[in-house]
């Protein structure tokens, strides 16, 4: 009995729409990494796969955020500006102003996660649209940082160039960096937020139908306004991983992030229209965006932009099976 109770709930979640997303996520990864590993000697060794998170990590905090945003149905445009005015913003005060890098980095977690506050309060309280306040405020931060400094300002400071080069060793060579562990302990800290908390249930619950959640009795408002703090948060913490990974501010960086943010959640199986998504999958999709450019990178005879032309063919695809995805779905309970 208890065998065709589990082999029945394996039937289940296989037709889940979410487990599949997620699945063919993985499928997709698993793919691309064996073809490479036929194409290019050495494209499977341990440090190049850890290089894929060592390179990506600001992208994977940002995204993590980013995801719990689209859960709740919205979308956050404003990450990359606020990146950006975390890196200038940390460079300026510690190289201009003798200010502690721990002291600093204090200071723009707590601001990037106010700013997040303020527009997820003005979405919330006025009702508009995400889109439009989010735009806003990817202009102000970028416009803020750089009336901060228009030139890049370099960091020398000893805790910042100890942290950008120490290397935690994991045996046979390979090792990971600072900002690649902390990308991890978001991962974890975001999928147990997200599926073992009152929080990351109510976000699901908004992201379904806003409408229900209210008549369920959650708290939607103060919900949506901790989604947006939780972005800006990621955002800014992403910032300091950047910084650590360039060792400079500069108002110009991470120019389009938000867009790469947005497509390594989609291609990780959320969908765009919110209440559907893990954020393992998210991790996957950052990998695999980081998987595209390591492999141009081996091949060596292509430009970079075939980057974002694989990536545009993959969020396009992701996009469609979302879609047919949600057409069975539809079907399903219509028969129900």
């Amino acid at each position: 009995m208890s065998a065709v109770v589990a082999v029945g709930g394996v039937r289940k979640l296989g037709r889940d729409p979410r487990v599949v997303a997620l699945m063919v996520t993985i499928g997709l990864f698993v793919a691309m990494a064996g073809a490479g590993g036929v194409l290019y000697d050495g494209f499977l060794s341990p440090q190049v796969f850890l290089n894929l998170l060592i390179d990506n990590a600001f992208l994977c905090i940002v995204a993590v955020g980013m995801t719990f945003v689209i859960l709740a149905g919205g979308i956050d445009l404003s990450v990359g500006a606020v990146v950006a005015f975390t890196t200038v913003l940390s460079a300026a005060l510690v190289q201009h102003h003798g200010w502690h890098p721990l002291a600093a980095i204090g200071l723009v977690l707590a601001l990037g996660t106010g700013f997040g506050a303020l527009m997820g309060t003005m979405i919330q309280r006025y009702r508009l649209q995400p889109f439009v306040v989010t735009l806003a405020g990817m202009f102000l931060a970028r416009g803020v940082a750089t009336l901060i400094s228009v030139d890049s300002i370099d960091i020398d400071h000893p805790f910042y160039t100890a942290i950008a080069y120490l290397r935690i060793p994991l045996g046979g060579g390979a090792t990971l960096s600072v900002g690649a562990v902390i990308a991890l302990l978001v991962v974890v800290a975001g999928a147990v937020l997200a599926g073992a908390t009152r929080f990351g249930r109510s976000v699901y619950a908004i992201g379904g139908s806003e409408s229900s959640a209210l008549l369920m009795g959650l708290p939607v408002a103060s919900t949506v306004i901790r989604v947006y703090a939780l972005s800006g948060f990621c955002a800014a913490l992403a910032g300091v991983v950047y910084t650590f990974y360039m060792l400079s501010g500069y108002s110009l960086h991470a120019s389009g992030l938000e867009l790469d943010a947005i497509a390594a959640v989609v291609i990780g199986g959320t969908l765009l229209v919110g209440g559907s998504g893990y954020v393992l999958g998210t991790l996957v999709g950052v990998l695999i965006l980081g998987l595209i450019q390591t492999a141009i990178a081996f091949d060596g005879n292509l430009s970079s932009w075939w980057t974002r032309i694989a990536i545009g063919v993959l969020l396009l695809l992701f996009c469609l099976l979302q879609r047919l995805l949600a057409r069975r779905g539809g079907k399903r309970g219509e028969a129900a």
